[in-house]
C-alpha cells in the first residue's frame, strides 16, 4: 500500500519557482548556432557564444529547464561515485587527471559567475563524501583514495558519517559545491538574452538536413527550419541519431529523488553510498532558514523492474530511520544516459560531420559534466581548441570495457524487444479501474490503457516509435516507458524523453 505521507503527484523541488517563458517558433530562421534544447548544456553555451557577439537561437520542445536539469540533486561535484581508479585503468593517469580538471573547473565557472552577476542560488561548499557500508566496498574506498593521491586530488579517509547509518568508511572530496541550478541557470539565461539570444518553447527538433553549402538546417516539427552554421544538441539524447547510431552505445538509467523537513539539524555536507541500493543525502536552504533535505537514490533501467512508486517508498523508509519525517514536501524521478566507458560523448556526432555537436551520457552528474560541456561545444562551434576535447570526444573506443559493454546493453535490448512481441495480454481496458493503467489486448493486438480518476479511458499503441520494441506502464509517473532505449510518453502519448520523436498513437479517448 502506498504511504499516506507521499505527495500524490511527482514535483521537484527545483521548478518550484518562476521561470520566464517564450513563444513558439512561428517562422523560418537564420542565425550562427542553434541550440536544441534549453538545460544546463543548451543555456551555458548560449550564454558564452551570445557573450562572443555569436548569433543564437535555442529551441526546446517543452519549457525551459523542465528537462533532467530541473530532475536534479543538484551536486556540483567531480566526486561521480568510484570513478578515478577506473579512469586510471582505462584511459591512464593523465586522461583521470583531465577528468578531475575538467569537472572542477565546472564548479569554478559557476562560482566566478554568481559572483560577477550577482545570482542569488544558495551556492554553497560543501565536502562530498562517498560511504562505505559492505566490507567490500570499504576496500574500493582505499583503493580510490590511492588514486586522489596519484591525481593530487584533496580528500580524506574517513570511519564514519555524521547520520545514523552503519558504514564501513567514507571517502571525501574536499572544497566541493552545492546550489540551487534552475535559480543559477535562469540568471545566465537573462544574460543570455540580453545578449540576442533568442527562445523558442514547444517547438520541437524534428530533423536536420545537412546541405552541400555546409548550413545545416534544423526542421521542426511544426515544419519550421533554422539555417545555421553548427546545431549543438543539448536535448539529453540526441534526438537527430542516424549517423551515430548511440542507442546502441549508451543505456537509459532511472533514478528518484524525495524532498523532506525534519526537526532533526543537518551537519552539512553531500552524501552518496557506493553500494546498493543507491542512497544520496543533501540538503538545501529554505525561506525562513529551514532546510529540506534531499535524498536520492533507487536505480533501474528505464522501463525495467517492479512498480516504480516502490523506489520512492524506499527512500521515505529511507528517510524516516534515518531523519524522521515531519513533512514529506517533494517527489521526482530523473532520466540518465550512461555511456560504455562512463564518460560522457560530447563533440561531433560523427567525425566528418563537425558542425553538428551534441553533449550526452552524462551519467547522473551532468550539474559539473553539463556546464563543462557547453564549454568545449562553445569552442568547437567557434573553432577553438579545448584541452578536454580528445577525452570527451564520441568518437573514442576503449576495447576494454566498451566491446564488452555494447554486446552486453544490446542482448538486453533484444531480450526486451522480443519479449514485448510475444508477451500475452489477457486483461481487457474495461477491467481498469480509476487510476490504473497497464497493458491490455485491444481490437486483438497488445495496446496500452490508463483510466484517470474521473473514469475517462485513454489507449495508446504501445509500440515505441524509435525502434518497435513495446512501452511498459510506468506507474508513479502515469507514463508509457521504453525498456529498450528509455523513450518515454504521456499516458494520452506525447513524448516526454526520447530518442522517440513521434508520438504513440492515441487509439480511443473516451
Amino acid at each position: 500500500m502506498t504511504s499516506e505521507k507521499i505527495p500524490k503527484l511527482p514535483k521537484p523541488y527545483w521548478r518550484d519557482l518562476e521561470l520566464p517563458s517564450f513563444e513558439k517558433l512561428t517562422e523560418n530562421l537564420s542565425v550562427d548556432v542553434a541550440i536544441v534544447g534549453a538545460g544546463i548544456t543548451g543555456i551555458t553555451a548560449a550564454y558564452l557564444l551570445s557573450k562572443e557577439g555569436v548569433k543564437v537561437a535555442i529551441i526546446e520542445a517543452g519549457s525551459v529547464l523542465n528537462g533532467t536539469t530541473g530532475h536534479t540533486t543538484a551536486k556540483l561535484t567531480a566526486q561521480h561515485d568510484i570513478i578515478y581508479d577506473e579512469l586510471i585503468n582505462h584511459f591512464g593517469e593523465d586522461k583521470a587527471k583531465q577528468y578531475y580538471l575538467s569537472t572542477s573547473s565546472a564548479i569554478d565557472f559557476v562560482e566566478n559567475k554568481i559572483n560577477e552577476l550577482g545570482i542569488d542560488c544558495d551556492f554553497s561548499k560543501e565536502d562530498a563524501y562517498v560511504y562505505a557500508t559492505t566490507d567490500q566496498t570499504k576496500s574500493k574506498l582505499q583503493t580510490e583514495y590511492e588514486a586522489y593521491q596519484r591525481l593530487g586530488i584533496p580528500g580524506a579517509l574517513k570511519d564514519t558519517i555524521p547520520f545514523n547509518v552503519q558504514v564501513k568508511g567514507a571517502l571525501a572530496m574536499h572544497n566541493q559545491a552545492q546550489y540551487h541550478p534552475l535559480k543559477f541557470l535562469r540568471g545566465l539565461l537573462d544574460e543570455a538574452v540580453k545578449s540576442g539570444c533568442k527562445v523558442y518553447e514547444n517547438t520541437t527538433a524534428w530533423d536536420i538536413e545537412e546541405a552541400e553549402t555546409d548550413q545545416p538546417v534544423v526542421v521542426t516539427k511544426g515544419g519550421k527550419r533554422v539555417t545555421c552554421k553548427h546545431v549543438i544538441m543539448a536535448s539529453h539524447y540526441p534526438f537527430y541519431d542516424k549517423p551515430g547510431l548511440y542507442f546502441a552505445r549508451m543505456y537509459p538509467s532511472r533514478s528518484y529523488a524525495i524532498g523532506i523537513k525534519t526537526d532533526k539539524e543537518y551537519p552539512g555536507g553531500m552524501y552518496i553510498s557506493a553500494d546498493n541500493p543507491p542512497r544520496s543525502i543533501r540538503s538545501t536552504p529554505l525561506e525562513g532558514g529551514e532546510k529540506l533535505i534531499i535524498i536520492g537514490g533507487e536505480k533501474h533501467k528505464t522501463g525495467q523492474g517492479e512498480d516504480m512508486m516502490k523506489h520512492f517508498e524506499a527512500l521515505e523508509q529511507f528517510a524516516e530511520e534515518v531523519f524522521g519525517i515531519k513533512e514529506y514536501a517533494y517527489r521526482w524521478s530523473a532520466q540518465d544516459l550512461i555511456t560504455l566507458d562512463n564518460v560522457p560523448y560530447i563533440g561531433p556526432i560523427t567525425q566528418d560531420r563537425e558542425n553538428v555537436l551534441l553533449a550526452t551520457g552524462f551519467k547522473k552528474w551532468g550539474m559539473t559534466t553539463g556546464i563543462l560541456a557547453g564549454h568545449i561545444l562553445t569552442d568547437y562551434a567557434l573553432g577553438r581548441d579545448n584541452p578536454y576535447k580528445e577525452l570527451y570526444s564520441p568518437h573514442r573506443f576503449q576495447a576494454d570495457p566498451d566491446l564488452k559493454k555494447v554486446i552486453t546493453a544490446n542482448l538486453d535490448v533484444a531480450k526486451h524487444l522480443i519479449k514485448g512481441k510475444i508477451e500475452f495480454v489477457p486483461k481487457d481496458p474495461d477491467e481498469l479501474v480509476a487510476g490504473e493503467g497497464c497493458a491490455v489486448t485491444y481490437n486483438g493486438k497488445r495496446a496500452g490503457a490508463y483510466k484517470d480518476e474521473s473514469g475517462k479511458m485513454y489507449i495508446v499503441d504501445t509500440t515505441c516509435t524509435h525502434l518497435g520494441c513495446e512501452c511498459e506502464w510506468n506507474h508513479a509517473e502515469k507514463t508509457w516507458d521504453c525498456p529498450c532505449h528509455g523513450s518515454r510518453y504521456s499516458y494520452t502519448g506525447e513524448v516526454i524523453e526520447g530518442p522517440a520523436v513521434q508520438g504513440l498513437d492515441l487509439l480511443e479517448e473516451a
